[in-house]
C-alpha cells in the first residue's frame, strides 16, 4: 500500500487544514473511535476486563494523568507501553525541533524564531507514534537533568549566550517527550526534590533549570506505577504531587485460576524440540502454588508473588520434561508431578520470605508451598463439597487398595529420568491406582494416565497416609509406619 503524501513545509500544513489537538484529546478522540468499533485496547491483558481497564479508560476519557498502584507482576509495565495504541500514526513537528514542537505552536525561542524566519517554508517533519512513548525507571540517582534539563555551558560560550537564555537548555527526557507520553516506573523511589520538578510540570506547565525559571507549556501525558508504600519503604509520593495525580488505579493478580493458566500459556515458552504435553492437572498445580505462596504465612505477602513465577516454573517443568525425552531419544513425552519437585530453581527465586520462612529455609518452603497446592487439588477433585480454608476429613475408602499396597511393605521409586515405560511400569505395580487414575478424566494422551497415577500417591502423601523421601532426583514412597520402623532400626 503506497504511503500518503504528507505536508513538509508550513504552509503545505496550513493548506491541508491541520488543526492542533493535544495529545489528551488525541488518546480520548481514539479510544472513542476504538470503543465504538469494538477493537481491544490492551491486547494480552488478562482478568483486568471488569476491573483496571474500565478505569484506564475512564482516566484516558477524563484527560488525567494517572498511577497504576499494585504489587510486582501485575502488567502494570505492559499496560502503560501499550497506551502508545491510543496515538495517532504520525504527528507533524518542527524540522531540528528538541521537543517536538507543533508547527502551529512553537515551544521554544528557537522554534517560533524558525518560523518568523522562514515563514510559510519552515520545514516539518512526521514523528511517528512509537516515539511519543518515553519511559523512565526510578532510581535515588535519578536527577533533575536527567529529567528536566541542565544548561550546557559550551553552548553558552561558543554562542556568547548568558546561563539564563532559554538556548543554552539541554532538555532532558520529559520535555523531549513533548507531545506524548511520559512514564515512571517505580515513582516512590524518586528523590522527593525530584518529584517537585514534576509537581511544576503537572501544576504551572513551567521548569525551573539551576535556578533559572522557563515557561515551557508541555503537552505531556504522564503516568506513572509504584508498589504499595508499605512494600517500598524505600520512599513515599509526596503529597502535593499524589494531589496533582488526577487517578490512581489499583491493580491486582488474577483473580481466578483459568485467568492465571491464560495467562502463563500465553506468556510462556513452551515449544520445544520435543513435544512436551502439561496435563491439565499440572498446569492448575503451577498456579495454585502462585496461590499458597501469596497467602503462606513463609513469604513476605507486603512484596507479592509476581506472575512472572508461574510463568518461569512452567517453562522449568517443561524444561526438565523436554530433557527426559531428548535422553531417552523420544520424540513426545508428558511432565510429571516429580518435574515440579525438580523445577524448584525456578520458585526459590521468585519469593520473599519472612524471618520465619527464613528459618525454614527456601528450598523447604518451595516443597511446603507445593505440597500445599498438590493437596488442595487432590482434595477438590475428591470431594466435591471441599472449600479452601475449611477443611474436611476426606473418605479414603477408595484409596485403601493402594494404601494397603503401602501397608504390606512395599515401596514406590520413581526419578525425574526415568523414561515413561519405566514410569508407567512402576506406578502400574500399586494396586488400584490405574482405576482411580481413570476416575481424573484424561485426555488420550500417552503416559497421561501414570501422571495421574502420581499425582493420587503425592495426594495420599499430602494426607498423611504415605511417607515421602527425596534424594537427588530420586523419590520414594512408603507406608508411614514402615518408614518410621526402618528410620529406628537404622
Amino acid at each position: 500500500m503506497k504511503s500518503p503524501v504528507r505536508p513538509k513545509t508550513l504552509g503545505e500544513l496550513k493548506a491541508a487544514g491541520y488543526k492542533p489537538v493535544s495529545v489528551k484529546d488525541e488518546m480520548r478522540r481514539n479510544l472513542v473511535r476504538m470503543l465504538r468499533a469494538g477493537e481491544t485496547v490492551f491486547p494480552g491483558i488478562v482478568g483486568f476486563d471488569k476491573t483496571v481497564i474500565p478505569q484506564i479508560h475512564a482516566a484516558v476519557l477524563a484527560r488525567h494523568d494517572f498511577l497504576l498502584m499494585g504489587l510486582r507482576g501485575q502488567a502494570k509495565t505492559r499496560m502503560i507501553r501499550q497506551l502508545v495504541n491510543l496515538l495517532d500514526d504520525f504527528v507533524p513537528v518542527l524540522r531540528d525541533s528538541p521537543v517536538n514542537e507543533d508547527p502551529m505552536l512553537p515551544l521554544t525561542k528557537s522554534g517560533r524564531d524558525a518560523i518568523e524566519r522562514l515563514g510559510d517554508e519552515t520545514p516539518v517533519d512526521w514523528l511517528p507514534r512509537e516515539r511519543r512513548y518515553q519511559e523512565k525507571l526510578a532510581t535515588p540517582d535519578v536527577s533533575i537533568a536527567d529529567l528536566i534539563g541542565d544548561i550546557d555551558p559550551i553552548k553558552a560560550v561558543a554562542r556568547k549566550l548568558d546561563f539564563s537564555d532559554e538556548e543554552v537548555i539541554h532538555y532532558g527526557i520529559v520535555p523531549r517527550t513533548n507531545r506524548g507520553i511520559f512514564a515512571i516506573n517505580e515513582l516512590p523511589d524518586l528523590q522527593a526534590r525530584i518529584q517537585v520538578g514534576l509537581l511544576n510540570i503537572l501544576e504551572e506547565k513551567d521548569i525551573q533549570i539551576r535556578g533559572f525559571p522557563v515557561r515551557l507549556p508541555l503537552d505531556v501525558m504522564l503516568v506513572f506505577t509504584a508498589n504499595p508504600e508499605d512494600y517500598t519503604n524505600r520512599g513515599n509520593i509526596i503529597t502535593p504531587l499524589k494531589d496533582r495525580i488526577d487517578a490512581q488505579i489499583l491493580t491486582h493478580y488474577p483473580e481466578s485460576l483459568e485467568d492465571s493458566i491464560r495467562i502463563t500459556e500465553q506468556e510462556a515458552w513452551t515449544d520445544r524440540d520435543v513435544t512436551v504435553h502439561v496435563p491439565r492437572l499440572l498446569r492448575e498445580a503451577i498456579e495454585q502454588i502462585a496461590v499458597e505462596a501469596r497467602e503462606s504465612e513463609f513469604v513476605d505477602k507486603s512484596s507479592g508473588v509476581s506472575a512472572r513465577m508461574a510463568i518461569s516454573f512452567l517453562e522449568t517443568v517443561v524444561s526438565c520434561a523436554e530433557a527426559r525425552a531428548v535422553a531417552s531419544g523420544a520424540t513426545e513425552t508428558v511432565a510429571r508431578v516429580t518435574d515440579l519437585f525438580a523445577a524448584l530453581t525456578a520458585l526459590t527465586g521468585k519469593i520473599e520470605l519472612v524471618f520465619k520462612g527464613e528459618q525454614e529455609g527456601i528450598a523447604n518452603v518451595a516443597l511446603h508451598l507445593i505440597g500445599r497446592a498438590v493437596r488442595h487439588l487432590f482434595n477438590s477433585r475428591f470431594d466435591p463439597e471441599y472449600r479452601r480454608g475449611r477443611e474436611r476429613k476426606l473418605d479414603f475408602q477408595r484409596f485403601q487398595p493402594a494404601i494397603d499396597w503401602f501397608e504390606a511393605g512395599n515401596k514406590l521409586l520413581i526419578s525425574t529420568d526415568m523414561d515413561d515405560a519405566e514410569y508407567a511400569a512402576a506406578l502400574g505395580a500399586v494396586d488400584g491406582l490405574g482405576d482411580i487414575a481413570d476416575s481424573l478424566g484424561l485426555s488420550g494422551v500417552p503416559a497421561e494416565k501414570a501422571v495421574m497415577m502420581e499425582f493420587v500417591v503425592e495426594g495420599l502423601h499430602q494426607n498423611f497416609l504415605l511417607t515421602r523421601h527425596i534424594r537427588d532426583a530420586r523419590i520414594t514412597y512408603t507406608d508411614a509406619v514402615s518408614y518410621m520402623m526402618n528410620e529406628l532400626q537404622e
